[in-house]
């Protein structure tokens, strides 16, 4: 498999991120590799607490979170899912579907074999990060799901997701770093907007970003449909603790934390929580905020 890889020089100096990089390397599919970045902070012997990022964003959006939770004890891993960050860039867009999005990450969490995770999921980081619940259970201890769904195309998506999978594909030069801005209620830096973009020199860095929106499933014989739906059927007898921290002004996920609530038997008697003045993306908006419901979460719930 043909892929990029951004030059390093390109994540120097970001505002607010001054973290050391980690890879793996995992098996393509292809008979090849491809170099999965993440972040690995706090002490390796604690437990970890894995943040799953979404699209077009990368682990720079948990940058607010990771010193809060390092600082109450835990370890903090953060990768930047194939295609965006600092791991690997396939080159072609049919490289990029769902199933390999999933794959890709099981590999990687099975090479670095972590255990009693408490997964910290929004976006595309709960699309990909439910399904690895769900297909191993046993090395899940909680979920914390903010801003994401795990859709089965039984259901429409909504207009303002349809718009946004219309832009997506439109746009004549894709706007990661707009995206962001876009999908945020509290005014960003020139700065901020850049390090979005840094992952990302030129458009052939962006097939991934690009064809994400269209690997999520809004049909129900979507090719993802039947191993989304096996993933609730496990979900749905979900007992360890599952909680649900929305945000107040996303229009994309409004109401799936509900949804989650009725039907995940771990978010009983969870403190659920509204996060207010978050947009689409809270984690900048509102990231400190919920690193500490994610602490507290934690010590509330102990293994």
């Amino acid at each position: 498999m043909k892929f990029l890889r951004t030059d390093d020089s390109c994540f120097e100096q970001l505002p607010g991120y001054d973290f050391s990089p980690n890879y793996v390397s995992v098996d393509d599919g292809e008979g090849g590799e491809l170099r999965v970045h993440y972040l690995d902070e706090g002490p390796r012997d604690a437990k970890p607490v894995l943040l799953m990022h979404g699209e077009p964003s990368w682990c720079y959006l948990y940058r607010k979170m990771v010193p809060v939770l390092v600082a109450a004890g835990h370890r903090v891993i953060a990768p930047d899912l194939v295609g965006f960050g600092r791991s690997d860039k396939p080159t072609q867009r049919s490289d990029y579907t769902y199933l390999s999005h999933v794959d890709w990450m099981q590999a990687w969490l099975t090479k670095l074999d972590l255990n009693d995770i408490t997964l910290v999921c929004q976006d595309w980081g709960g699309l990909i990060g439910l399904r690895l619940v769900a297909e191993n259970t046993e090395r899940f201890a909680r979920v914390v799901a903010a801003n994401t769904m795990l859709p089965t195309g039984d259901h429409d998506p909504g207009k303002a997701f349809k718009d946004w999978q219309t832009f997506s594909q439109e746009v004549p030069e894709f706007p990661a770093g707009g995206v962001i801005k876009g999908g945020t209620v509290s005014e960003l830096s020139e700065a901020v907007i850049a390090a979005y973009n840094a992952p990302y020199p030129d458009e052939s860095y962006k097939e991934g970003a690009r064809q994400f929106p269209l690997l999520v499933p809004i049909t129900p014989d979507n090719p993802a449909s039947e191993k989304n739906r096996a993933a609730w059927k496990v979900l749905s007898q979900w007992n360890k603790p599952f909680l649900t921290a929305f945000s107040d002004q996303d229009p994309v996920t409004a109401g799936g934390d509900k949804v989650m609530q009725k039907l995940i038997p771990g978010t009983q008697g969870q403190a659920h929580t509204t996060i207010v003045g978050g947009g689409h993306f809270l984690q900048e908006d509102k990231g400190e905020a919920l690193a500490e419901i994610t602490v507290q979460f934690i010590a509330d719930n102990p293994a």
